[in-house]
């Protein structure tokens, strides 16, 4: 039975597909993962194309979540579900929401990113009951008193944050261009180094909470066992459209 994530959120340039799109790869070194993209900017979805047949995970592209259903036969560790950015789409959020094990909220660390945010969990999250937290995304590491002025805000109204915090890098930025997944990013530039370990600290605090182990995370995917009942994802990522 897969552990399902939502990645949620009412306000653009939060990450929210960034989020989707690196927790999939990061996961993928150790578990089978799928990613449905059921926004309709279909954004996910553009770039796995771009990334092709070196996306070490398998897409959807399911605009009305039909795929959810049944969600919990698929033959996967993991469903990460990048979710439609505007409220509008109430029948597919909700959909996703009753299927999600957890949902992910990131967010910038200003006021204009986390009143949306905190407005979503009120009128969406909240009423579904499925665990969520906070992620801030995109933070100016220089910044500590506005990381902490935003935890102090997101706790004030009974909001959950991770403790890992995603920096802004430009590699963040450049990847879906450049046809590459966070566990891509090249080795050699320190930036790049800082950018996945990021997103490695936030899986491994967030797959903690369903129980699976990412705390090797970082170390080299296992080679695909050949032998009948092998658990570990096959090399080529597959991508399908559903709805």
């Amino acid at each position: 039975m897969p552990y399902i994530v939502a990645v949620a959120g009412q306000k653009g340039g939060t990450g929210k597909t960034t989020t989707a799109m690196s927790l999939a790869a990061v996961a993928a070194e150790h578990a089978r993962v799928l990613l449905i993209d059921t926004d309709p900017q279909e954004s996910a979805t553009w770039w796995a194309r771009r990334v092709g047949d070196r996306l070490p995970f398998d897409t959807v592209t399911d605009p009305r979540a039909h795929s959810l259903h049944g969600a919990r036969a698929l033959e996967y560790d993991v469903v990460l579900v990048d979710t439609p950015g505007s409220l509008r789409d109430r029948p597919v959020l909700a959909t996703v929401l009753s299927s999600a094990n957890l949902v992910v909220l990131p967010t910038q660390p200003t006021a204009l990113s986390l009143v949306p945010l905190v407005q979503t969990v009120r009128q969406v999250v909240a009423p579904h009951r499925v665990p969520y937290r906070a992620l801030l995304n995109i933070v100016d590491p220089r910044s500590r008193p506005e990381i902490e002025e935003a935890r102090t805000l997101l706790a004030r109204h009974g909001t959950p944050c991770f403790e890992a915090t995603v920096r802004r890098y430009r590699a963040h930025e450049r990847g879906s261009l450049d046809g590459l997944v966070v566990t891509q990013y090249p080795a050699g530039d320190r930036y790049c180094v800082r950018a996945v370990e990021d997103y490695r600290g936030v899986a491994r605090e967030l797959f903690s909470l369903g129980c699976l182990d990412l705390s090797d995370a970082g170390a080299p995917a296992p080679a695909a066992d050949p032998s009948p009942g092998g658990t570990t994802r096959p090399a080529t990522a597959r991508h399908r459209r559903t709805g």
